[in-house]
């Protein structure tokens, strides 16, 4: 079928474009009313995919296409010219079915800034009951937690004695331990909880979606990739999708973009919303213009230091031992426990890199393993990887269309490492870790540093070596950011600014980035976003 004539594929109420870890928690809260017609559109396919319940799967689901959109950015400055991978969840339960399962709340700082800035209702204390609300905390039901609800909290099912070195190690420089990251304020040490149901996978399409497929009024539409909007006048009425070699049009009351920081603005370029040179450059007309689609991109770099070590039983020898692998497959099938339950970090440290700074700006994901770079195998000696990533970047990149193809990726250009004060955190972490390294707590390991080596010690040397082994920690937001400023996309309702009948509901709205992990973050945005659609008249 040509797509000068698009086949009609209904009327509904409610149609969100992807089913990831907003679009899962809308389909289920806005088709809880039998009278709401509700579509869920998502370019992947299933979930029911063996790497995706097995935690350590991430590893064969991050580069693959059939759960992948295998992106890349843009050669990078302060990455040395490098570009990275950039896995984004092509899938049911989008990023939840890939990422690393860490269940992190950020701090209260980071909410009352975004209230501060005049989102109202996006406080600490307006957030977390909606934090609660989802949540089926393995603990229970608490003030700061929730119990009986979607989003299933659970402890890792392992242990590694050099991890507990580490949390001596973090003590020694006055990180206090603690068991709970999520109060509010995630200071200290301890090992991350996971999303995980008896060690097994707890993604959003699991959570959200399974228990409520008997809904006549909801249907998901799976392998649709959304090409453009449909407007009347300055009112969304619809979008254009692709499925096969066949296009489809959607009517909608509401049409809810939940494509995520990459994918959510790229429609919204193809559909004339954004700024107008740009979309003038790629031969798209302009619709509405809206100079903040697709800025504000800020993410977690991560900075991956290795150290051999010594005394010590870490996976890299557990891998290359036959008869020790084996012995981890029969654990993980027998008790869902052990290395092939592990979360891709296990311990975690927020720290300080100033101690002036109010809050920890600085994450630790600690592992006991190593490899040259992500995605490569394990080293045959025993070592282990202390990743520490600056919380709250102040550098700011953006994805842009090239063309008016939907076929073409993004160009993104994350533009790490682009301030004075983004290269000052990345040698205060560095030497941070060094000195963590030096704790009595893990003298009987010797560790030795192997990245980015000893050799590297003046500041200008610490900066050019986070440029070579910095990578993603898979965190992208911002780029529709919520606000009332030139440069905002929506409203503190989530409406897109000037446009009727359209809401971004994802990571792409956070003003600034939390100061931790994302993805939970985003089930608490789409909790409070349906409460706000269901509310608002159309």
């Amino acid at each position: 079928m040509s797509e000068t004539s698009p086949s009609p594929f209904g009327d509904y109420d409610y149609v969100i474009v992807g089913a990831g870890s907003a679009g899962c928690v809308l389909a289920n809260r806005l088709s809880a009313d039998p009278r709401n017609r509700v579509l869920l559109l998502e370019a992947g396919g299933s979930d029911r995919y063996h790497w995706v319940d097995i935690p350590i799967g991430y590893l064969f689901c991050m580069g693959n296409p059939r759960t992948d959109w295998m992106m890349k950015t843009e050669p990078e400055a302060g990455l040395n010219g490098r570009s990275l991978n950039y896995p984004r969840g092509k899938v049911l339960g989008g990023c939840s079915s890939i990422n690393g399962m860490i269940y992190m709340r950020g701090q209260a700082a980071d909410y009352d800034g975004w209230r501060q800035a005049g989102n109202v209702g996006w406080g600490w204390d307006d957030v977390l009951p909606y934090f609660r609300k989802s949540e089926d905390y393995h603990g229970g039901k608490s003030a700061m937690h929730g119990s009986g609800g979607e989003w299933r909290v659970e402890r890792q099912r392992l242990s590694w004695p050099i991890l507990d070195a580490f949390r001596e190690a973090a003590e020694e420089l006055g990180i206090p331990r603690t068991e709970d990251f999520n109060t509010g304020t995630n200071e200290g040490s301890g090992y991350f909880e996971v999303n995980q149901r008896q060690g097994v996978r707890w993604n959003t399409s699991k959570a959200f979606l399974r228990g409520i497929a008997a809904r006549q009024n909801l249907r998901v539409v799976t392998g649709a990739e959304t090409e453009r909007l449909e407007f009347d006048g300055r009112r969304v009425t619809g979008l254009l999708f692709r499925q096969g070699d066949r296009l489809h049009k959607v009517s909608a009351g509401q049409t809810i973009l939940a494509a995520g920081a990459i994918n959510s603005p790229k429609i919204l370029e193809l559909s004339g919303v954004g700024r107008p040179d740009l979309l003038s450059s790629i031969g798209v007309d302009v619709r509405h213009a809206l100079p903040g689609v697709g800025e504000n991109l800020q993410d977690h770099l991560q900075i991956r230091t290795v150290f051999k070590v010594a005394n010590a039983a870490t996976l890299n020898q557990r891998y290359h031992n036959l008869i020790s692998r084996a012995a981890m497959g029969v654990e993980y099938a027998l008790k869902r426990s052990g290395p092939l339950s592990m979360a891709p970090s296990q311990l975690g440290i927020f720290a300080r890199s100033d101690p002036r700074l109010a809050t920890p700006d600085l994450e630790y994901h600690v592992q006991p393993l190593s490899t040259d770079r992500l995605g490569e195998p394990l080293h045959r000696f025993p070592a282990v990887t202390v990743s520490v990533c600056n919380l709250r970047p102040e550098s700011r990149g953006a994805v842009h269309m090239a063309s008016s193809d939907p076929r073409e990726a993004t160009k993104i250009r994350p533009n790490y490492l682009s301030t004075t004060g983004d290269r000052g955190v990345a040698v205060a972490s560095l030497r941070h870790v060094r000195s963590l390294m030096k704790a009595r707590a893990v003298a009987r390991f010797a560790p030795e540093e192997m990245l980015p080596g000893t050799q590297y010690d003046s500041d200008e040397d610490l900066i050019r070596k986070a440029g070579d082994i910095g990578t993603t920690i898979f965190h992208p937001v911002g780029t529709c950011k919520m606000g009332s400023d030139s440069m905002a996309v929506v409203d503190d309702r989530l409406r897109v600014h000037g446009l009727a009948g359209l809401r971004v509901v994802d990571a792409s709205i956070m003003p600034t980035i939390v100061s931790g992990n994302t993805n939970s973050p985003v089930v608490m945005i789409a909790e409070k976003a349906a409460e706000m659609i269901l509310l608002d008249p159309r």
